[in-house]
């Protein structure tokens, strides 16, 4: 099973994802409290499971509602993708992908892991 791991920067606080593997699946950005970071955990809980996918690398893509995961290429033309909640705010991000079936793999992995995930600080 997967977990949630909190932990502190020089800049804040910030969460990533591990799958029961120990990789990394997703991170967060950095919040500048506890709170906010849990919040933000429990939206990732909430919405990766209802969210669509857009793959935004399709020409005339169809524009998902959010939540959505949004998969796209990166400068390196890498897969990623970004987990937004229902107001629009990107809440995980995930690494890059040389393939876009790994990406859309990652993205499994969320929504398998994330809601029922425990919450470890360290």
């Amino acid at each position: 099973m997967g977990k949630f791991i909190v932990k502190e920067t020089k800049s804040g606080i910030k969460f990533d994802l591990k799958a029961g593997n120990g990789e990394v699946i997703a991170t967060s950005e950095v919040y500048s409290s506890k709170d906010s970071c849990l919040k933000g955990i429990a939206s990732v809980k909430k919405n990766s499971v209802v969210a669509e996918v857009e793959d935004q690398t399709k020409e005339g893509y169809a524009t998902c509602k959010n939540p959505k995961f949004e998969v796209y290429k990166d400068k390196a033309g890498e897969f990623r993708f970004r987990l937004k909640a229902t107001n629009g705010q990107i809440i995980a991000t995930g690494e890059g992908y040389k393939a876009l079936a790994s990406c859309l793999n990652g993205i499994e992995s969320i929504r398998k892991n994330a809601p029922e995930a425990p919450i470890e600080e360290v």
